[in-house]
């Protein structure tokens, strides 16, 4: 895989991080490299060399994603709302089939399986329509501690596919305070936010490292529960007219896009 690819990629998941209703996780789902990233991440040092190689591109993406293409990303949230929403269901939904293979190892769905999927189902949903309605505005100063701990929680929405970061911060009250510090490079405020998702990134990665290697399957298909889940605070608002025929082609479109990325990234992430 070329660094640009690798580049592109940190871009999407970098958005993924300040984005309403988008979680970063999805796009490593999408990409086909959530495990792998898991792996280079938490064994850097069993093999430094190959996981400096793999992940430096995806680091450096995912900087420019959160400073610079997030603020055009939002821009298309706020002026192309619905057409965007279509985007990210279709994408979002390609990556579930290829999921649905990897979690069903004995190529027979077990109903205990099933009961995982329903209840992250459930709690994505839920989490969805509370951030829909939720908003809590920034009414105090925080402390640099505070914004650790802030970071440290926000880390979840980061590492769990469609768990959004975005109710996270809300609930804190530090959502307001984090946009505009990444609009204007506020460091006495990103620092500590960082440290505290780096440090939340890496327990909630081991975590869920841990529950891969011995619920795979369970884990899995809470990970799709979830990500089905987020869909619902993307999905944009149809009826019958010529618009919302448009776009359900678009997320049509972009379901068949994703299949075909996600394979070929697998593929890649692979070699």
């Amino acid at each position: 895989m070329s660094f640009i690819k690798r580049t592109m990629m940190g871009i999407a998941i970098g958005a993924g991080a300040i984005l309403p209703g988008i979680s970063s996780g999805v796009f490593c789902l999408i990409f086909g490299i959530y495990e792998k990233l898991l792996d280079s991440i938490l064994n850097f040092f069993k093999d430094v060399k190959n996981n400096f190689k793999f992940l430096f591109p995806i680091a450096v993406g995912g900087f420019l994603g959160v400073v610079l293409f997030s603020k055009i990303l939002n821009f298309f949230f706020v002026n192309y709302e619905s057409l965007t929403k279509s985007i990210f269901t279709g994408l979002i939904l390609g990556c579930i089939p290829s999921l649905i293979k990897q979690a069903d190892t004995n190529k027979s769905l077990k109903i205990s399986n099933l009961i995982f999927l329903l209840c992250a189902l459930f709690l994505g949903i839920l989490m969805s329509i509370v951030e829909s309605f939720i908003y809590i505005p920034l009414s105090f100063d925080c402390n640099p501690v505070y914004l650790v701990f802030a970071g440290f929680l926000m880390s979840i929405g980061v590492v769990v596919p469609g768990v959004s970061n975005t109710i996270i911060l809300m609930l804190l009250g530090v959502y307001n305070i984090y946009l505009s510090s990444v609009a204007n490079l506020n460091f006495s405020v990103l620092i500590p936010i960082a440290i505290g998702l780096v440090l939340g990134a890496f327990v909630f990665m081991k975590l869920t490292k841990f529950l891969l290697e011995k619920y795979h399957s369970q884990t899995l298909y809470s990970i799709i529960g979830f990500t089905i889940g987020s869909i619902f605070v993307l999905f944009p608002s149809l009826s019958f007219n010529i618009e919302s025929l448009f776009l359900l082609v678009i997320v049509i479109i972009t379901f068949f896009i994703s299949r075909k990325i996600e394979g070929r990234s697998l593929t890649m992430s692979l070699s």
